[in-house]
Formats: C-alpha cells, sequence, structure tokens
C-alpha cells in the first residue's frame, strides 16, 4: 500500500503533526490529487480550536482545509473532465458532516477531491494563486445562486454586465467578498460594497461601483444613497455587525434576501485559550442571543435572512454548474480574477500549524498559502 505525508490534528483542539497515511484509492467519482498548494481560511483555526462545539461530529485524527491545487494522480471510474498529469484545483469537503476527513482533507500531500468540486487550472494561475479560490466561490455562490439565499441565475457566456439590480455585498474585500462582487458583476447585476479605505479601489477594481467605508457611521446611509432607486436583489453580509447593517439596508431599499457568512462575533480570544469552557459559555451566548436577535429583526421587516454553507454546492445541481462550467468560462474571459492575492509563508507541512496562527492574528486582503 502507498502512503503519503499529512498534517493531521490529532486529537480536538490539538496542534498539527505531521504523519505518514495511506493514500487513498479514488471513488467512481473523485480524482486523486497531488497536493502542491493549499490556503488557509478562518475555518479551519475554528475546527482545531473549538471543534469540540462547533464540529461535534468530526472525528480525530483528522485532517483540514478546504482549499487545493496541485495535478492528478488517478482518476475514479466515471471520472470523463480530468486525466492523471492535468493541473486542477478544487474544494476539499473532509471536515463536512459524514465525509472522511483523513481521506478528503486538503493538508497532506495527497487527497482525493470530487469531480463535481473540482476544476482544471488555467495555465494562467500557478497552484498557489489557484488555492485562494475554492472555499471563497464555492461560499460566494452558494450565497448568490442557491434558492435558499439570493437565488439568483448563475452566470453565462451571454449575461450582459450590469443593469439586473442591485446586490449588496458587506465586507468586499474579505476572501469571500471578493469572489462574491465578481460573481455578481458576472451574473450581470451592480454592486455595491464596503472595505475600509486601504482596500476600497481594489473592491472597485472587481466590479463594484459604489464602496464605502465599513468603519464609517454613514457606510448605510452612503451605500443606501449609491443604491438610488435601482432595485435590490438582495444582500450578503461578510464579517461583524454585517447582518444588522445589512437589514437596515434591505429595509430602506426594498430588499428582501440576505445571506449570512458570518458570525456576529469572532471566536478568535476563544480559541486561544487554554480551556474552552466556561469561557465558551458567554461567547456563544452572544453569538447565540445576536444572531436570534438579527434574525427577529429581519422577519419584522419582510427579509428573509439564512446562513450559507459553503460546501452544500457538494450535494446540489450548483457544484457541478459552478465547477464544470461557471468557473472555467470566467476564468478563461477574465470576469473572474484568482483573489485575494496568495500571501506564501512557507513550504511543507510543518508550516501549516504556523500558518493557521498568523491567519488568525488577522491578515487583511491578501490569503496565507503554504507550498507542499
Amino acid at each position: 500500500m502507498s502512503t503519503h505525508a499529512a498534517a493531521i490534528m490529532p486529537a480536538p483542539r490539538a496542534r498539527l503533526t505531521v504523519t505518514t497515511l495511506p493514500t487513498p484509492t479514488p471513488a467512481p467519482d473523485e480524482v486523486l490529487v497531488r497536493v502542491r498548494a493549499v490556503a488557509v481560511n478562518p475555518v479551519d483555526w475554528v475546527i482545531q480550536g473549538t471543534s469540540r462545539v462547533t464540529y461535534r461530529w468530526l472525528r480525530t485524527p483528522a485532517v483540514l482545509g478546504s482549499d487545493v491545487a496541485g495535478e492528478v494522480l488517478a482518476t475514479g471510474a466515471n471520472v470523463t473532465r480530468f486525466r492523471v498529469g492535468q493541473r486542477v484545483f478544487g474544494l476539499a469537503t473532509g471536515t463536512d458532516r459524514g465525509r472522511d476527513p483523513l481521506r478528503e482533507g486538503a493538508f497532506q500531500d495527497a487527497t482525493v477531491l470530487s469531480e463535481r468540486l473540482t476544476t482544471a487550472t488555467p495555465t494562467s494561475l500557478s497552484d498557489e494563486e489557484a488555492a485562494v479560490l475554492p472555499l471563497a466561490v464555492s461560499t460566494a455562490a452558494c450565497a448568490l445562486f442557491q434558492p435558499a439565499h439570493l437565488g439568483l441565475p448563475t452566470p453565462s457566456a451571454e449575461t450582459t454586465g450590469g443593469g439586473a439590480g442591485v446586490v449588496v455585498v458587506w465586507g468586499g474585500s474579505t476572501s469571500v467578498g471578493m469572489s462574491a462582487v465578481q460573481l455578481a458583476r458576472a451574473a450581470g447585476y451592480d454592486v455595491v460594497s464596503t472595505a475600509s479605505p486601504r482596500n476600497a479601489d481594489l473592491v472597485r477594481s472587481l466590479g463594484a461601483d459604489a464602496v464605502a467605508d465599513h468603519g464609517s457611521r454613514t457606510a448605510v446611509d452612503d451605500l443606501v444613497a449609491a443604491i438610488g432607486s435601482r432595485p435590490v436583489v438582495g444582500a450578503v453580509a461578510l464579517g461583524a455587525g454585517s447582518a444588522d447593517a445589512c437589514i437596515d439596508i434591505l429595509a430602506r431599499t426594498g430588499g428582501t434576501r440576505l445571506a449570512l457568512a458570518s458570525t456576529p462575533y469572532s471566536l478568535s480570544g476563544l480559541v486561544g485559550r487554554r480551556r474552552l469552557f466556561p469561557a465558551m459559555i458567554p461567547v456563544f451566548s452572544r453569538i447565540g442571543l445576536a444572531t436570534v436577535r438579527s434574525m427577529l429583526r429581519a422577519r419584522r421587516r419582510g427579509i428573509r435572512a439564512a446562513f450559507v454553507w459553503g460546501s452544500s454546492l457538494r450535494d446540489d445541481d450548483l457544484g457541478p454548474r459552478l465547477w464544470g462550467e461557471v468557473l472555467p468560462q470566467l476564468l478563461a474571459d477574465g470576469r473572474l480574477r484568482a483573489l485575494p492575492e496568495p500571501m506564501v509563508v512557507g513550504t511543507g507541512l510543518a508550516a501549516l500549524q504556523d500558518a493557521l496562527d498568523r491567519q488568525r492574528a488577522g491578515v487583511s486582503a491578501r490569503k496565507i498559502v503554504v507550498r507542499l
């Protein structure tokens, strides 16, 4: 049996350690990928620090990570889109409920990806650049296109730019926000967004026609003024305080759909503690109360609000449509750029724990990437 190296979380809340695992054989609808680059997301350190509470189903040892770029080592019997040796990138879903975290996690030298959530890497992109996209673009797509959220039509080659209505993206300089701005524009919608003054021009370059300072007291008023009389088809809320701000904007402009992609408060302080209990009680109480309050505010204003789960497209028709049709088209014609820019912080599996720690400390408009 062949083996490969992997960075595993050996027990709940334990730091990553490098070990050897059996190399899996891909199932009929999977590809086995030699991983060349992985990106780190906030969910990775959240799982590591709080999985006893937030990801109770996750058994350990586990391989974390969602963002993968590399080349195909083997294909399952039913796979037709890829060949051995082809460069690909895709979304690893090993930490989802019902999945196998050792076979399907990103932080290892070889992993299996669903063909539905994988696409060919264009020659114009390095592995490090491609690795920034999978979770961000999948989460943004779920928010914009799934019927449970904004329910917009997906982009096509025939879609013309702008004029179909306005999408509000609160948090446009986050990784999901950058994808959401670009996907909404590609689908034919105008976009208004928020960012810090330092990142405002970047968000405008992605297609937002108005960008308010998210830290300003007038941010909501500024976006409402920028929207004017245009119809608002929905909002995507990213970051602390984003839900209530989006509810205010939608209530004032007639929008009725809100996709929530963030908790009201960060878990970074809790993750850094030696013990979850009893420190977790006030933290999760604040999150729960704030969420209930926001949901009730939305309901009273006739706004349909729901939380986004970025990998849920694995199990609906959006997954193969996004990864098999939309992403190749948008990357080829330039309507989608691989952003945030990768910030490579190390090489090899041993660099991953430091990468998680650095991501938890915060990175502005960049995405931490490790080469493998």
